[in-house]
């Protein structure tokens, strides 16, 4: 079994490179994997691409690597949100890329590149801006755009538990974007509330199998995003 137990998410983020392609979980304040989001600020890798479902809130977690202008390009479905501050404003500066993505349509280019399939058809974009440039095809008399899979170097990830395997189980609405993220990135990198030793969560529980896990670090008590806001916090 090859070891995946890191001791310090600096440790589990360490050999992220500049320009890499980073998908990071977590749905609105849901599910944001705060910590190791914070262990790659302090890693200082620059020019990532960032798929994630918007571009953080406050300054705290993505917005702040955003805000660090570690991230050369964001792809997303939710640019600007009710506490979004620091993306808009690079934005409007010209100092930062988009790639707008309709919500479902990310979710499955996403798990397109997790179960192997280069592209997809989908009706959600035709007749927009959205569609310019890409290829569309009629089928059963209506209009669909090609939409092409999205994978990653790295995915970072949050969980409730996990075993030494690297089987995970989510919290409620925090499993989100996590699973499919762990199935289309080359390395997926976890931090969970819990580790256990393997054979201790029941495998009816188990949301993503532990094959598509290649590192896993216990963060016992993690902060959330909706509290360091409130708290005025920011990064770093």
């Amino acid at each position: 079994m090859l070891k995946k137990k890191f001791d310090t998410v600096a440790s589990a983020v360490a050999d992220i490179p500049d320009g890499a392609t980073v998908m990071i979980g977590g749905f609105g304040a849901s599910g944001n994997p705060i910590e190791l989001i914070h262990a790659l600020i302090d890693h200082g890798a620059r020019n990532l691409t960032v798929i994630n479902n918007n571009t953080g809130n406050g300054e705290v977690g993505l917005a702040a690597l955003i805000g660090n202008r570690q991230v050369k390009k964001m792809i997303c479905s939710f640019p600007k949100s009710s506490q979004s501050r620091v993306f808009p404003k690079l934005y409007q500066e010209g100092l930062i890329e988009l790639e707008l993505v309709p919500q479902g349509t990310l979710a499955e280019r996403i798990r397109a590149a997790g179960a192997g399939i280069p592209a997809f058809y989908t009706p959600t974009t035709v007749g927009t801006v959205l569609a310019e440039g890409k290829e569309s095809r009629s089928f059963n008399g209506r209009e669909y755009v090609m939409e092409p899979w999205l994978k990653a170097d790295y995915a970072l990830v949050k969980c409730e538990t996990s075993d030494t395997c690297g089987n995970l189980t989510y919290n409620k609405t925090a499993r989100n974007f996590n699973p499919l993220m762990c199935m289309a990135a080359t390395t997926t990198i976890v931090q969970t509330r819990k580790l256990l030793e393997a054979g201790e969560i029941d495998p009816e529980h188990i949301v993503t199998p532990g094959i598509f896990v290649n590192r896993v670090v216990e963060v016992a008590d993690p902060v959330h995003e909706d509290v360091l806001i409130a708290q005025g916090r920011s990064y770093p």
